[in-house]
């Protein structure tokens, strides 16, 4: 500011040159992922090479890859009992957590498009999201 006094604070940088430079390595995360894999299917060939790492920890519970693929495998069938296939709108209203993690690989796995719902929004909120997926109550 001091050798431009017109200059926008909004312009000023945050970083030193160094702090971006290191701020870019560390995000330098780009990975190819197979195109015509789904998000479940990538989940699947993890669980593949390693069953036994854990996979998702919330607070002090814990799954492991394995456990985590169960459980979702589980809840995929259930939902294909209640009639969930592939474009199905399937709402999750759960707080964050591992059921959560569950809930949203079993809904995948399932073939249904999940719709979230946080438990924390108000209930004009929530409606207006249903109302927008065409949601039959």
């Amino acid at each position: 500011m001091v050798t431009n006094p017109l200059q926008k604070l909004c312009e000023l940088p945050l970083l030193t040159e160094t702090e971006q430079q290191q701020f870019k390595t560390w995000n330098n995360t780009a990975a190819n992922y197979p195109a015509n894999l789904c998000l479940h299917q990538l989940f699947e060939a993890q669980v593949e090479r390693t069953p036994d790492t854990i996979a998702v920890i919330f607070e002090d519970k814990y799954l492991s890859y394995a456990a985590l693929n169960d459980k979702a495998n589980q809840l995929a069938h259930h939902l294909h009992s209640l009639g969930i296939k592939p474009e199905v709108l399937v709402g999750i209203f759960i707080e964050r957590s591992i059921e959560m993690v569950i809930g949203l690989l079993g809904i995948l796995k399932a073939g249904g498009a999940y719709l979230p719902l946080d438990p924390t929004y108000p209930t004009n909120h929530l409606s207006s999201i249903l109302e927008d997926a065409e949601w039959e109550c």
